[in-house]
């Protein structure tokens, strides 16, 4: 007797069934939206907020000096200390709105250098290195998922990132490299599973999800030979679609890599530049299509350290320790630079080279998930975040 594999080796339908996106699909319980977007590789907060207002600052990077507001090229003017790299206008437009802030000298509890352990600790939630196998929004799902099984998160990525992965049911979307079955194709596996409870939800789903992330042909687009920018933009799109909808998750995580500027970083223009004007798009992008839904969400964009005060051997920056963040959307209290500068004089830095930590990271969730997730600080300290009540939640980050 022939049974699943058989049928899916011989028909070919195994390649079929894999080039088709799976997700389940649900109604968490809340109304507001967050998007967790990580910069992977170490963003350059010196860079992408600069503080033209240190007197140091222009010594200090060189050549990687960014000019000032009002000159040609110059920063986006946040306060007097501080100016948004010009890759970002639409992030300033924002600003401006008092719908985006920066959080800067920002870090996770993470002291050394190695992107994968810092990426660990910035997604397990953890004082240290290796501490949880889970992570933090994974573990800060339980309350906002409804009935047993509902899938309030989604992972927009091939692979679930650690910050989502535990014990909470999620799902993951991501475009296939693969060729789209016809319609009449999937007539016949709808067919040929009707009698297959689990295989035939399962192919309900994956339809399902193609509805929505298909919206005028952005797929389509992502699959094609387009530049990383283009890549992100397009996922941004897709991630707004499945937040929109009526049974779609509430929650996401996108990822952007490529933001390890070693070598060439440039200033106004260059590596860095363009991949600023990239994030900017995206955002932008995900402002749109979410519409009406813009208004009650958030959108924070973190990366796992900093990078360098001085410039290196081949005009780029080395791995550092503080960094800045951004919180982007209609639900933010923006307008403003929450930051307790330490300075960039040699006697105020990080081990004589990075921009020292102020701010722990944590604290920037804690007061997101408390004030736009209305989760309890008690549940924050002791499940989503363990060990970490000397980081205490930032406040007013959101609209009342």
């Amino acid at each position: 007797m022939v049974n699943r594999r058989d049928i899916l080796k011989a028909a070919g339908v195994g390649a079929i069934a894999a080039g088709i996106p799976r997700i389940a699909l649900t109604q968490a319980n809340t109304d507001a939206r967050f998007v967790l977007v990580i910069l992977r590789g170490a963003a350059d907060g010196l860079a992408l907020a600069a503080p033209y207002g240190d007197g140091n600052y222009t010594k200090v990077r060189g050549e990687l000096a960014l000019p000032p507001p009002a000159r040609d090229g110059g920063l986006l003017k946040l306060d007097g200390m501080f100016g948004l790299h010009p890759s970002l206008p639409g992030i300033f437009a924002e600003y401006e709105k008092q719908q985006a802030l920066v959080c800067h000298a920002i870090a996770s509890p993470y002291r050394e250098r190695s992107h994968f352990d810092g990426q660990d600790v910035l997604e397990n939630g953890a004082a240290a290195v290796g501490l949880l196998r889970d992570g933090w929004l994974n573990r800060a799902l339980a309350p906002l998922g409804g009935a047993l099984g509902d899938e309030a998160a989604i992972a927009m990525a091939q692979n679930t990132p650690l910050v989502l992965r535990g014990n909470n049911s999620v799902t993951s979307w991501a475009p296939s490299q693969l060729p789209d079955a016809d319609d009449s194709t999937l007539h016949r596996l709808q067919d040929l599973y009707a009698e297959d409870e689990f295989f035939a939800t399962r192919l309900a789903q994956a339809l399902k999800s193609q509805e929505i992330a298909d919206g005028e042909a952005a797929i389509g687009q992502m699959r094609s030979r387009g530049n990383e920018a283009e890549q992100l933009r397009t996922m941004m799109q897709a991630t707004a679609r499945f937040l929109t909808a009526d049974d779609g998750p509430r929650i996401a995580v996108l990822e952007a890599g490529g933001w390890d500027t070693h070598a060439n970083q440039g200033t106004t223009s260059g590596a860095l530049a363009n991949r600023l004007a990239g994030l900017d798009g995206g955002l932008t992008a995900l402002r749109d299509e979410l519409g009406p839904t813009w208004s009650r969400t958030v959108v924070a964009v973190v990366t796992e350290f900093g990078r360098t005060v001085a410039v290196n051997g081949t005009r780029g920056t080395d791995h550092g320790t503080a960094s800045a963040a951004l919180l982007v959307g209609g639900a933010v209290n923006g307008g403003r630079v929450v930051a307790e500068w330490p300075g960039l004089a040699k006697s105020d830095l990080f081990e004589d080279r990075d921009l020292r930590p102020t701010a722990d990271v944590r604290s920037l969730f804690k007061g997101v998930l408390a004030d736009h997730l209305a989760l309890s600080g008690a549940f924050l300290d002791r499940t989503v975040f363990p060990d970490s009540t000397t980081a205490r939640p930032m406040r007013d980050l959101v609209r009342a």
